[in-house]
This record gives C-alpha cells, structure tokens and sequence, in this order.
C-alpha cells in the first residue's frame, strides 16, 4: 500500500528570516491551501529549537490532517510523533531509518540519479524527491538533474517520485515528461506574498501537470 498517495503539492520549509509567529502562520496558510506533505527542514537550530519548532508546526499539520516529515533527524520526528523523515544522501540510511522508526513510518530520501533511487527503493523508502530541476535560491547543496533522468527514475522505481528544485507557477509544467507523482516547492510558497492562494494555485497545476 503506498502510504502517500495522490498527495501532489508537499512544501519543504525554509524559515527564512521570519520571525516565529510569521512562519508559522505561513505554514498554516500553505496548509489551508492545500498541502498535501510538509517536510519541515532546520539546518541552524540547535536540537531543543528544532523540537520546539518541530512541536509548534505538527500542531498546524494535524489541524489539517496533513503528514508531517522531518528532515534529517529521526530523533526530532520520534519527539513530536511526526509522520516521518525525509533522508538526504549523507544522512543516515533508509533501511537503517526504517529499522529504527518501523514499518508504519512514512520515509523519504532523495535521489538525484537512478542509482541512488534504486537503493533507496530497495532500501525500503516509501517515496523519492528528486532533482535539483531548476536551479534553487535555498541555502543547500544542489546538483542538477535533467528531467530525463527523471523520467528515467520515475520508470524504473515503482514508489511514488516528487520533482524538487526551484520549481514554481511559472516553470512546473517542465516536469510534465516525466509523468512525476507530484513536486515540491520551497520558496514558491515561502517566499509567496500570499502563501494561500500559492498553495492553491500550485496545487491545481501540479495536478495538471501530473495526470
């Protein structure tokens, strides 16, 4: 059973420069427009910060019955009971992750070629994002990949596969080859004057785009 189906818009955070109240009420926001995944990403705070953080974001989440990924940290998603983690390439590995976090836990890792995503589905990841698509303005290491190589992933894995890297309103119909399962955004909504309408908007494309 795929335990993120049809589930197309997931928002990565990035605080920003937001104060606290400012970026919680963004999330809230993006929730009410209809995220359908939030992944919250820290890499500055210390770990009590990123559990007080983490704690104040799932209550907004479970508001609107929307799962709750950390980044990174399984002991962070362990604390506030968190649907599950999302693992880059130099975090911890799936299969390890889900020894730890059992087999109800939602885990995504990223995967920027096809090998990497065949590992991480054999692993026992429940779903993919892939890229950098285009490049981003977030303060992470990004590589480009092609959305060829998407498509390629996305046919050869049999999880569902999410577009990452600076996608947004004006440039996510680029994905559309790859038959992805949907896209993730960061500054498209952080960034969004309106996170709400963005999160409405985004989400009707991406459907789009995704059928």
């Amino acid at each position: 059973m795929m335990k993120i189906k049809k589930r197309p818009l997931y928002l990565v955070t990035d605080a920003l420069n937001y104060s606290e109240t400012a970026f919680l009420k963004r999330i809230d926001a993006a929730c009410q427009g209809g995220v359908d995944l939030v992944q919250l990403r820290e890499k500055e705070l210390t770990s009590l910060q990123y559990f007080q953080r983490a704690y104040a974001v799932k209550q907004i989440t479970d508001k609107y019955q929307v799962p709750l990924l950390i980044d990174d940290r399984l002991d962070i998603a362990q604390a506030v009971k968190a649907a599950g983690v999302h693992l880059g390439q130099k975090d911890i590995p799936v299969e390890v992750a889900r020894r730890i976090l059992g087999p109800d836990a939602i885990i995504g890792a990223t995967a920027k070629t096809l090998k990497q995503a065949r590992l991480a589905a054999e692993e026992g990841a429940d779903y993919l994002g892939v890229g950098a698509i285009f490049p981003t303005t977030t303060h992470v290491e990004t590589v480009r990949t092609s959305v060829d190589t998407l498509r390629t992933i996305k046919q050869a894995v049999n999880i569902p596969v999410y577009a990452i890297g600076g996608l947004n309103a004006a440039n996510v119909d680029a994905v559309q080859p790859a038959k992805v399962d949907g896209v993730a955004v960061v500054s498209a909504i952080m960034k969004a004057r309106d996170p709400l309408t963005a999160a409405q908007q985004l989400r009707q494309q991406i459907i789009s785009v995704t059928q």
